[in-house]
């Protein structure tokens, strides 16, 4: 796991605020993640349990794309090593990847 140099963090990158809204996004995740781990252990009908796969999938979205909307600039510009265009090609690679999975 890479972690954030006192560069990033003076830069701005995940500042406190930030930080907390994604770990709180997460939270709620675990949350939903559990509930269907539940269902599947209490044989609920496996369209009860979709439909819960599907909120945690949207769920997982809408963290992906609040990362990258407000976070991911910063990252390219204070964590990632490298030049511009290795920056570059990485961020392409990671979204190309994400919207591959949606």
């Amino acid at each position: 796991m890479t972690q954030t140099s006192p560069a990033a963090l003076a830069a701005g990158y995940l500042d406190p605020d930030s930080l907390k809204s994604l770990v709180d996004r997460l939270s709620r995740l675990e949350g939903h993640v559990r509930a269907v781990k539940r269902m599947v252990e209490e044989r609920r009908c496996a369209d009860e349990i979709l439909l819960q796969t599907a909120a945690v999938k949207a769920a997982l979205n809408r963290f992906s794309a609040v990362l990258v909307d407000h976070e991911l600039r910063n990252c390219m510009s204070t964590c990632m090593e490298g030049g511009a265009e290795e920056r570059l090609d990485r961020v392409t690679r990671v979204l190309t990847t994400l919207l591959r999975q949606s």
